[in-house]
């Protein structure tokens, strides 16, 4: 089976986006080349970017909050492992204690440093990380490995909490998931949603069908429609056969 997201709010794409950064960002930073490293940092930029919207940090340790409460009322509930739930509230405490201790302007301290910003700003420019374009961050480069993966981790390192945060969130989102099967008649299907609020739709097919799911939804109905997968200068096309899947609702 192969399964796709499709986050129905802004808060949840950006918590989305971020996830798949910082995993990026992991499987880069373990690396030991130097051009894997590159690639670290521009993503660990990508991070600073994209976590520096003004109410990130305040929506989700508000999330959490409201988390912790509605897990506290399924105390002494015999269908509930008490064990699993003391963790995921201890986690959550952890998580919420190391948002708030976050002050100022998320990646700030990134922004304040002129040789991190230096290579930002000539990366931007096509070709522009060469040595004689950047001689320090070639040197850096040329460091030993493990010296480079601690300068790496020392500088993603205050950005952390945010990931523990939306970890915890999208955790609790994905278990909400129920999911149904359906059929897409001719590539296309439709359902009224009947003013339900979603969050998170997730489409899962076998991976067999030669197609991928375009998907757009509001509070009165739910579309998906089918294509063949573009490739090349191939144009989209719709699939033309039924296509059997199953669709997961996500609501905290």
């Amino acid at each position: 089976m192969i399964s796709y997201e499709f986050p129905l709010n802004e808060r949840i794409r950006t918590m989305l986006r971020l996830e798949d950064l910082f995993a990026r960002f992991d499987h880069f930073a373990d690396k030991q080349e130097s051009h894997d490293h590159h690639a670290a940092l521009m993503v660990m930029f990508e991070i600073m970017e994209v976590a520096s919207r003004a109410d990130l940090k305040s929506d989700l340790i508000q999330e959490l909050e409201r988390q912790k409460h509605t897990l506290e009322a399924l105390r002494n509930n015999p269908q509930i492992a008490e064990d699993a739930l003391d963790q995921i509230l201890n986690d959550i405490e952890h998580a919420s204690a190391k948002l708030l201790e976050m002050v100022g302007r998320i990646g700030q301290y990134l922004r304040d440093n002129e040789w991190l910003m230096s290579i930002k700003q000539r990366t931007s420019i096509p070709g522009g990380a060469c040595e004689f374009d950047l001689p320090s961050y070639y040197y850096w480069q040329r460091k030993p490995a493990d010296a480079r993966q601690a300068d790496l981790r020392d500088w993603i390192a205050p950005l952390t909490p945010l990931q523990d945060g939306f970890a915890i969130v999208l955790h609790l989102l994905r278990d909400s998931g129920k999911a149904m099967h359906y059929t897409a008649r001719n590539g296309v299907f439709q359902q009224m949603s009947g003013g339900k609020i979603v969050q998170l739709l997730k489409v899962s097919l076998e991976e067999s069908y030669a197609c991928v799911p375009e998907l757009s939804a509001n509070k009165y109905a739910i579309n998906v429609r089918f294509t063949h997968p573009v490739t090349g200068q191939d144009k989209p096309r719709q699939f033309e056969g039924d296509v059997e899947f199953n669709l997961t609702y996500c609501n905290l």
